[in-house]
């Protein structure tokens, strides 16, 4: 997976919260909606590490953050929070598609969030959800 690290500061549009990605997957733009949580976060950092052109830099002046310091930054959360099973950057994005389905938001949405061209793609976060769903105890199960 390449992952996509053109953040700039200025794509970031708190006042609507949204996040502009420049160029993302199937070198589509794409507008996705950004929460309060994760805008304050954002300012702390750019208060706290003052990017000049990217919003998370590298080691280097005037270089992007790294996939793969990415992806070590992932695995030591991770092993931080003793979780046991494989992750991946990608795994973050499947997740994201799929609490948004089964928070309710329309298909069609997602696939546009995710830059899906086509609708058969998205559908495969159904069958998560639809496991998901006969993990769930029956309130009778206990009548």
């Amino acid at each position: 997976m390449k992952l996509d690290s053109n953040l700039k500061p200025e794509n970031i549009d708190s006042k609507r919260h949204l996040l502009i990605i420049l160029n993302a997957k199937g070198k589509k733009d794409r507008v996705v909606p950004i929460s309060d949580k994760v805008i304050e976060m954002l300012r702390e950092y750019y208060k706290s590490y003052k990017p000049k052109i990217w919003m998370f830099e590298g080691q280097f002046e005037n270089t992007q953050y790294s996939e793969q310091s990415l992806q070590s930054v992932l695995k030591q959360a991770i092993t931080k929070a003793n979780i046991k099973k494989p992750v991946t950057l990608h795994w973050l994005r499947h997740s994201y598609a799929t609490h948004l389905l089964e928070s309710g938001v329309d298909l069609r949405y997602i696939q546009e969030l995710l830059g899906h061209k086509s609708s058969k793609t998205t559908e495969i976060y159904t069958h998560v959800t639809e496991k998901s769903l006969s993990k769930i105890k029956s309130p009778f199960d206990d009548l």
